[in-house]
């Protein structure tokens, strides 16, 4: 179900609620090799299968900007801003990768609204926090803190 994010007072309605979980998405070699060649980040943990095998964790792992990329996909279909002309990801406020994603892992995610407050000309700041979660894992493979900037209309 999505939750609708309807002008300032719909966001703070939502202050705090977890948000999802969303779908599990995987995380295969292919969608490594093809960050790695975006980003240029062609290191040997991320790409090189037989080694990675010998390192530690026996297996290639994502990177972690990817993780942190896929946020937007993770939590397609969980929230949806209106009463705004328009919204911006203005930056993140903290972001950490607590445990690696080795290939093959399934990835989803939890949001939950930290803070809202209008600012400059109306303005409404919002920071979401975002746990993606690695299925069979404790920990999550990232914990981020996103600032969006939604314009009147």
């Amino acid at each position: 179900m999505t939750v609708i994010f309807n002008g300032l007072e719909g966001i703070r309605a939502q202050l705090g609620k977890p948000i999802g979980p969303g779908e599990w998405v995987e995380v295969d070699q292919a969608r490594i090799n093809e960050f790695a060649s975006c980003s240029g980040d062609h290191q040997w943990i991320h790409v090189d299968v037989e080694k990675a095998k010998t390192g530690p964790y026996g297996t290639t792992i994502a990177h972690g900007l990817l993780t942190l990329s896929m946020i937007g996909a993770l939590n397609a279909g969980l929230f949806k801003f209106e009463g705004f002309k328009m919204g911006v990801n203005y930056g993140y406020s903290k972001i950490r990768f607590p445990t690696p994603v080795p290939v093959g892992s399934a990835l989803r995610v939890v949001a939950k609204v930290l803070s809202c407050e209008a600012i400059n000309g109306g303005v409404v700041e919002t920071v979401i926090e975002f746990n993606v979660e690695r299925e069979g894992s404790d920990k999550p493979a990232c914990v981020a803190e996103m600032i969006f900037r939604h314009y009147p209309l």
